[in-house]
């Protein structure tokens, strides 16, 4: 895992849990490489970590890549950094993921917008800034009422990469338990959407490569 994809994974903990909380976390694509968002998540949690494959840092590995081990509305929270690029058809484990979810459950994603091919087994996908609001909209059309709270395009930190950060609710009705963004505290980002306004903060066309290339 690249150094902003942890950066992010942290900043999501703290900004939507703190450092103390009496949650149930599913990392989905949990194994260690380079390191694990399970380093900061809050003390008192229970995370479980859901792979593929056998590894470090994988608690439960999947006999289905697209059915998670738990029932309806049992999670808290479902992150999941480095992983969507390589899942052949991410939309069925985004709606996995919220099946799992409790009402006020939170989905936390991190996908490359940019970056080298890399296989793990394969690698199918980039993520860019509409990629969120194209995600609840199927999640909504799936019978969920699921809403984007955030999503924004990070900067490169020391490497190639571009995060595409996105973070979910299972239940628009509990959208008051959930007034805080990592908007508020990210520092610089591009492309960035906020639940209830249409504007796109940050507008930036080009992609960071192009433009360190012009």
């Amino acid at each position: 895992m690249h150094v902003s994809a942890l950066k992010h994974g942290q900043l999501f903990f703290d900004t939507y849990l703190g450092r103390e909380a009496d949650v149930t976390i599913v990392d989905i694509g949990a194994q260690d490489i380079n390191g694990s968002l399970r380093h900061g998540a809050p003390a008192g949690c229970r995370y479980i970590g859901v792979d593929f494959v056998p590894g470090p840092g994988v608690d439960v590995v999947l006999d289905d890549p697209y059915r998670l081990p738990f029932a309806d509305a049992s999670v808290d929270v479902v992150v999941s950094s480095s992983c969507f690029e390589h899942i052949e058809f991410f939309w069925l484990m985004f709606n996995e993921a919220l099946r799992v979810l409790a009402p006020g459950g939170l989905l936390y994603l991190n996908a490359p917008a940019n970056g080298d091919f890399h296989r793990y087994p394969v690698d199918c996908w980039r993520f860019y800034p509409d990629a969120g609001m194209a995600l609840a909209r199927w999640g909504e059309r799936s019978g969920f009422a699921c809403v984007l709270l955030e999503s924004f395009t990070a900067y490169q930190d020391q490497d190639i990469w571009n995060d595409q950060v996105a973070v979910f609710l299972k239940d628009r009705a509990e959208l008051a338990r959930h007034p805080q963004r990592m908007l508020e505290r990210v520092g610089r980002y591009m492309n960035g959407r906020l639940h209830g306004s249409e504007a796109v903060l940050a507008w930036q066309a080009a992609s960071e490569d192009r433009m360190k290339h012009r």
